[in-house]
């Protein structure tokens, strides 16, 4: 018995120590932006979430696509209904790894580069991007702006309103993590 407690003591102070790694944010801000000929499309939800292991670097990201908020209404209908089919693929998700190693324990502003897969619409596409690390009063926060060709994972526009839609669109990202204990 006293073996078995000391066993679960050690397991413990070893996930609680793993746990000091994990930092999450449950309100990443998500925007895309389209520039198209006869017209710039931009949507923004602040509803992602994000989870960063500072010890492995592993970072993952996950928005439901039906939380993507519009000027227009039938912008938000369209998007949702015949483009990225969110009653079909809820989310967009990202499963990477900062391949740098920063000392994310002190203050500073550190560019990475992140690596992993991309999944949207059904069809995950790996990418590797730049992004910003920031460090300040012990608070970590990421960004990134990157390019997203709606081809690439099956988004259809079709030829009626293709003027409309730009091939590639701008997507970036902003989160302001907290030690995920905090976050329970």
């Amino acid at each position: 018995m006293k073996k078995l407690v000391i066993i679960c003591c050690l397991l413990c102070s070893c996930l609680c120590g793993f746990a000091q790694n994990i930092q999450s944010c449950r309100n990443v801000m998500f925007r895309f932006y389209s520039s198209a000929p006869l017209e710039d499309i931009e949507a923004k939800t602040t509803q992602g979430v994000s989870a960063i292991n500072t010890a492995t670097r592993a970072i993952y990201f996950k928005v439901p696509i039906n939380t993507f908020q519009f000027k227009k209404k039938l912008m938000q209908e369209h998007f949702n209904e015949n483009y990225l089919e969110s009653d079909k693929f809820p989310h967009a998700e990202f499963k990477g790894k900062v391949l740098e190693n920063p000392d994310l324990t002190k203050d500073g502003v550190y560019p990475v580069t992140v690596e992993g897969s991309l999944q949207i619409h059904g069809v995950t596409k790996t990418y590797k991007e730049k992004g910003t690390l920031t460090v300040q009063n012990g608070k970590l926060a990421a960004s990134a702006k990157f390019n997203v060709r709606v081809a690439d994972h099956n988004i259809k526009i079709p030829s009626l309103v293709v003027k409309n839609v730009a091939e590639v669109v701008e997507v970036t990202l902003e989160a302001a993590y907290q030690p995920a204990s905090q976050n329970q």
